[in-house]
């Protein structure tokens, strides 16, 4: 993934290239219609990369068990990679769309119109169900962090699953009311030092050799049979799920060309891929094929434990909020949603190709309600939202079988089918928007923001043949974890 930089077609006439004055004119279209954006680099990394990582970090050393420490290790690298690429593909499909309205509804709008319902209903649940199980990891810790700090009996509310659920609700409600992403960077640092907390306790362990002997044998390959193989899969492709704030992320950051947007998409993904494969070798390594699916929880009753539990339970407090986010945005975009009509009118610009600012049918956008919810709509949307994670969260202990189908769907058509679909369609030769993406590159390549046509990389040949196979991948790894779930209902 090394081309993050814009590159313009190495077959595009040269003699369509704009002279300097055009360039320069063209160069306040990154801010377009007011927009500009506030967030840094840094605080865009943080928010990203704690929505990647969770608690199921932990779960990577009983994933190595299972696969073996070569294939693990592979496929912790190539799910890294491939999400990765589905953030990049994101990146590059947000160009088409004006500064600061890039969103999986706004891009179904000019590829898919009458599917962006499904597309943005898959979104909503997906999230909404995570955030639950973020709650119900918070019900489930609480009880056992409060016995490992205190040698007394505790009051018997402080044992309740129900009294921690609802106590922390108060805690991220106020959260949950942020409006911009970017917002969230210090509570995601908090977070991200929990993390850290973990990834040391793990480490720590593993050097002082602490098995309590109970470590079993290092597999180097799976020989465990194919099936423990297949219910690792969907646990390592999964954990670097993060594409439902990608374009939240894009629409916020201050500097949008493409070479800081990818750079966000290569330091995310690095880092977590970084600590995924540190936790998951030493993790391990300490405790071979008898390691638990919380290997935190298999470590001795002790203050260094019982810190770990709440550190989890401090990540996951902070992560739903980043849930609660495109959640909420996708449920306004199906509230909006209406039937495209059947010919959609061509806008175009003075010199025969669609501008930025009318890629997306305005008739349509102001039927729909482009733009930033009203303060009323976004409190009522966000309200209905948590009431009803907190009713399912106090109501279920356990949603392990829903997620897994919904994770199944749901993760991985955010993560890979539709960031490849949708740069497949955008990027056809025949797509009026594909002239001028190639115009665009050519200015900025000859305002210095580009790089050499060499390699081949543009919207029309390599790139594009790769998005629609990180699609069709996208729908084989839905069919094996749909097959996998459905083949531990039954067996259980």
């Amino acid at each position: 993934m090394s081309g993050y930089a814009s590159i313009r077609s190495a077959q595009s006439d040269t003699s369509s290239r704009p002279n300097s004055t055009a360039s320069m004119s063209r160069r306040p279209r990154r801010k377009e219609n007011g927009h500009h954006g506030q967030a840094s680099w840094l605080s865009s990394v943080i928010n990203l990369v704690n929505t990647i990582v969770g608690a199921g970090v932990l779960a990577m050393p009983s994933a190595l068990s299972n696969m073996g420490i070569f294939l693990g290790i592979f496929v912790i690298i190539w799910s890294g990679i491939t999400s990765g690429f589905g953030l990049y593909l994101q990146t590059r499909c947000a160009r088409y769309l004006d500064r600061g309205n890039a969103s999986f509804f706004a891009l179904s709008q000019i590829t898919y119109p009458n599917a962006a319902v499904i597309f943005d209903a898959a979104i909503a649940i997906k999230c909404f169900g995570v955030g639950i199980s973020y709650l119900i990891i918070i019900g489930d810790l609480m009880p056992g962090v409060v016995r490992g700090f205190t040698d007394t009996p505790a009051a018997e509310y402080l044992l309740d699953r129900h009294f921690w659920v609802t106590a922390f609700m108060l805690v991220v409600i106020p959260l949950s009311f942020l409006r911009r992403l970017d917002s969230l960077k210090y509570t995601s640092i908090i977070a991200l030092i929990s993390i850290g907390y973990l990834v040391v306790l793990v480490v720590y362990h593993f050097a002082k050799g602490d098995d309590m002997g109970l470590k079993g044998d290092i597999s180097l390959s799976p020989d465990k049979g194919i099936v423990p193989v297949l219910a690792s899969f969907p646990v390592i492709v999964f954990a670097y799920t993060c594409h439902q704030n990608m374009f939240s992320i894009l629409n916020e950051i201050e500097d949008n060309s493409p070479f800081k947007t990818g750079s966000v998409v290569l330091a995310s993904i690095g880092s977590a891929g970084s600590i995924y494969l540190l936790v998951a070798i030493t993790g391990y390594l300490t405790f071979g094929d008898n390691v638990a699916g919380n290997i935190v929880a298999q470590y001795i009753p002790s203050v260094a434990s019982t810190i770990g539990k709440a550190a989890i339970v401090v990540l996951v407090m902070f992560s739903y909020p980043l849930q609660v986010h495109p959640c909420r945005a996708s449920v306004d975009a199906v509230l909006k949603w209406r039937p495209a009509g059947r010919k959609q009118p061509d806008y175009a610009s003075a010199n025969g190709s669609p501008s930025r600012s009318t890629l997306l049918n305005p008739a349509s956008n102001a039927q729909r309600g482009r733009g930033e919810m009203s303060d009323r709509r976004f409190a009522v949307i966000t309200t209905v939202i948590i009431i009803l994670s907190y009713i399912v969260a106090m109501t279920v202990s356990s949603l392990s079988v829903v997620l897994a189908y919904v994770g199944s769907t749901g993760s991985t058509s955010i993560s890979f089918i539709l960031p490849g679909l949708f740069y497949y369609k955008i990027s056809s030769p025949d797509s009026p928007h594909h002239q001028r993406l190639l115009k665009e590159d050519d200015d900025e390549e000859a305002d210095g923001e580009g790089e050499s046509a060499a390699g081949g990389w543009n919207s029309g040949s390599i790139l594009r043949k790769l998005s629609l196979a990180l699609a069709i991948y996208g729908f084989l790894v839905m069919i094996v974890c749909l097959i996998t779930n459905t083949f531990f209902v039954v067996a259980h």
